[in-house]
C-alpha cells in the first residue's frame, strides 16, 4: 500500500476576481486583509469556504450587504 500526499492549492475569489494566494503561512482572513489595501470594500467582507474542488480550496470573499442612509 502506496500513500501519497497531495498539496491543496488555494483559490481567493472576490466580484469575479481571482487573487494570488500569498502563500498557506497566511490565514484566509489575513489574505483578505492583505487585498483590502487595494480594494477597501473588502475590510468588511467575510470569508466563504473553502469549498474543495478535487485538489483545490475555493474561499470568496462575501461583501457584507447593508442598507445606506438614515431611511433603512
Amino acid at each position: 500500500m502506496t500513500i501519497s500526499i497531495a498539496t491543496i492549492l488555494r483559490e481567493f475569489t472576490y466580484n469575479g476576481m481571482r487573487f494570488v494566494d500569498p502563500g498557506p503561512a497566511f490565514t484566509p482572513d489575513q489574505v483578505r486583509d492583505l487585498y483590502s489595501a487595494q480594494y477597501p470594500e473588502l475590510t468588511t467582507a467575510t470569508v466563504d469556504g473553502p469549498e474543495f474542488s478535487g485538489e483545490v480550496a475555493s474561499y470568496k470573499f462575501v461583501r457584507a450587504a447593508g442598507a445606506k442612509g438614515s431611511h433603512a
